[in-house]
């Protein structure tokens, strides 16, 4: 009788870069994405320290579409699944290795609102450094907040009914 184990992951973190689809010969779709995880402490001498983590996390078939289709740079995802080691020969002639995470289940954390709101913001800075705002972010920010006032009365008009 062998012993058990348990070889489980899950990681919350930020993509690194837009996600990478490809399919196998046999059809199989595969998905590679990037994910940073960031860890902070304080030091006993009250400095505050901050390591970052980079994490190859691969998705196959219909998962692997759906985060293709789904993710993006800068996004915030949980990921849940294995450690996978592959090893092969490199060029040299070493053994070469590398860990990656297959996961078998991806949960998306942030909001499309606030990624846009991010990426206008981005690229506001890069037009006018000096100005905090736009108009088209001023008009997003107001839409989403008329919004929210809305749900919630909306909510508040249910339940006191």
């Amino acid at each position: 009788m062998s012993a058990r184990s348990l070889n489980k992951v899950q990681i919350i973190g930020n993509l690194t870069r837009d996600p990478e689809l490809r399919y196998t010969p046999t059809g199989a779709a595969v998905c590679t994405i990037g994910l940073a995880t960031n860890r902070s402490w304080v030091m006993e001498s009250g400095e505050k320290k901050e390591e970052t983590e980079f994490h190859r996390v691969v998705a196959w078939n219909k998962l692997a579409e759906l985060c293709s289709q789904l993710l993006s740079k800068g996004r915030k995802i949980y990921v849940e699944g294995r450690l996978k080691t592959n090893q092969w020969q490199g060029q040299d002639g070493t053994q070469r290795y590398t860990t990656e995470v297959v996961i078998e289940d991806m949960i998306i954390l942030d909001s499309r609102r606030r990624q846009m709101i991010r990426l206008m913001r981005t690229k506001n800075q890069r037009k006018n450094p000096s100005t905090p705002l736009g108009v088209s972010q001023m008009s997003m920010r107001m839409s989403i907040l008329m919004t929210f006032r809305f749900k919630k009365e909306t909510v508040f008009t249910q339940l006191t009914q």
